[in-house]
């Protein structure tokens, strides 16, 4: 990936035909989707809305180091998922959206327990030992 400096970024605006666009039509929208082969007419698809691994982690309250041992991944994964040098993969992201929707249920499945409120403030799964 290319990587420009801040005052590089400025000197280089992009240049905007202001005319074209204020001179493009509705219709001509229209024609453009139909050409890259988008149906105009057809209603959007719902988009599904992964949380991400730092949101759910913090939510449960657990650590880095808890928040892998519950869901038995290394702690280097985690830590890479929530720095953005990686991304969850498919399964994985199943998963976090399991965990974030029902996450006694996963946690228990998964083999962890639950800790008493009382311990932490709030029901938070923490690996079984």
């Amino acid at each position: 990936m290319a990587k420009f400096s801040l005052s590089k970024a400025l000197l280089h605006r992009p240049q905007i035909d202001e005319a074209k666009l204020d001179a493009t039509t509705e219709d001509d929208i229209r024609a453009y989707q139909e050409e890259d082969g988008f149906d105009p007419d057809c209603e959007p698809t719902a988009v599904r809305v992964v949380p991400g691994p730092r949101d759910v982690r913090v939510r449960l309250g657990l650590t880095q180091k808890e928040f892998a041992e519950a869901l038995h991944i290394p702690l280097s994964t985690v830590r890479n998922w929530e720095q953005g040098r990686t991304v969850p993969d498919a399964p994985a992201r199943a998963l976090l959206t399991v965990v974030a929707r029902e996450p006694e249920a996963a946690f228990a499945a998964l083999g962890s327990v639950v800790v008493p409120e009382e311990t932490n403030g709030g029901t938070a799964p923490v690996p079984s030992r």
